[in-house]
């Protein structure tokens, strides 16, 4: 762990709501697609590009979450990847075969994908463009985290800072998740609204925090909200295709210069700390901060600890 500087972070029992920003929902032309984004904050304040993981629309960056950041003194942008929410979808590339992918990947072969974690970052650093910021901090989780590593990588110069939450750098030889927190990921789409909310909830029970309580009302409100404003599962197995076409950034890491933060939690079931861990050895002088009793998921107690970490980041750079 030559390099890496290591927090552990015991549990934090309480949040505190903050005061209210408004945010101005719009869309942009970026990368030769239309990305939905919105924002938080002053414009004239440093520029935050926060991105979300897998299948995940940007309402996953919870309005509270954002506005904590841009009380900070952030300028936050968050926005729907391609391929789910109301950016632009893919459905003409049909629907892959993630087994075979999985498959492939392992025995050493290429995998064919409709894109990649680079066409996404390009996405991200295309929204930057559209809305003149030169570089920002750029904050990523879980997938999101993959591809904010690689905005870092491809485009040194637009990435202020880079945060890392709960992913890892893609290498082969990490640890995989568990049995039980791959099989809720590739359960079958559910086919009804009731479904998509009884497997959204299903879902994060079994990826998410140990160490908090589980807020089972709260989940099924933001599934019934992610559902009613997009419900488009095949976006997230072409997404589970490009991560697995990517491959590892291990290698590639170690070149980049961004001042870095890597968090993650201690108990994740999805994207073991090991991870995590990989990504701040793989990055000179990156820090990370491990949160005990959390999972594969962003519990609203572990906000301020989270956001003193980003925020620390960003003050010094």
């Amino acid at each position: 762990m030559k390099g890496m500087h290591i927090v552990v972070v015991p549990a934090p029992l309480a949040t505190d709501a903050g005061p209210s920003y408004s945010s101005l929902m719009a869309n942009a032309r970026a990368n030769g697609i239309t990305i939905e984004y919105d924002t938080f904050g002053k414009p004239s304040n440093p520029p935050m590009l926060l991105i979300m993981g897998l299948g995940a629309q940007m309402i996953l960056w919870d309005e509270a979450f954002c506005e904590q950041l841009a009380a900070r003194g952030h300028y936050v942008v968050r926005f729907d990847n391609r391929d789910v929410g109301l950016s632009t979808k893919f459905a003409d590339a049909g629907v892959p075969d993630v087994v075979a992918a999985l498959t492939a990947s392992m025995s050493g072969q290429p995998v064919k994908a409709p894109y990649t974690l680079r066409d996404m970052a390009a996405d991200a650093v295309g929204l930057l463009d559209a809305l003149h910021i030169d570089h920002a901090h750029i904050v990523g989780a879980s997938m999101g985290g993959m591809i904010a590593q690689t905005v870092a990588i491809d485009h040194p110069k637009r990435a202020r800072t880079l945060t890392s939450i709960m992913s890892t750098t893609g290498a082969p030889d990490l640890p995989p998740a568990k049995p039980e927190a791959m099989a809720a990921l590739l359960s079958p789409p559910p086919t009804s609204r009731d479904e998509a909310i009884e497997r959204s909830v299903s879902v994060f029970r079994t990826i998410g925090s140990p160490g908090f309580p589980f807020e089972e009302e709260r989940f099924r409100e933001r599934a019934a909200l992610a559902y009613d404003r997009c419900f488009h599962p095949e976006g997230a197995a072409r997404q589970i295709v490009a991560i697995i076409a990517s491959g590892s950034r291990r290698e590639k890491l170690r070149a980049v210069k961004a001042p870095t933060l890597v968090i993650h939690g201690a108990d994740d079931p999805l994207v073991p700390l090991a991870g995590g861990k990989d990504t701040a050895e793989s990055v000179a002088g990156a820090e990370i901060m491990i949160i005990a009793g959390m999972g594969h998921d962003l519990p609203r107690p572990v906000w301020p600890r989270i956001i003193d970490g980003i925020t620390a980041l960003t003050t010094r750079n």
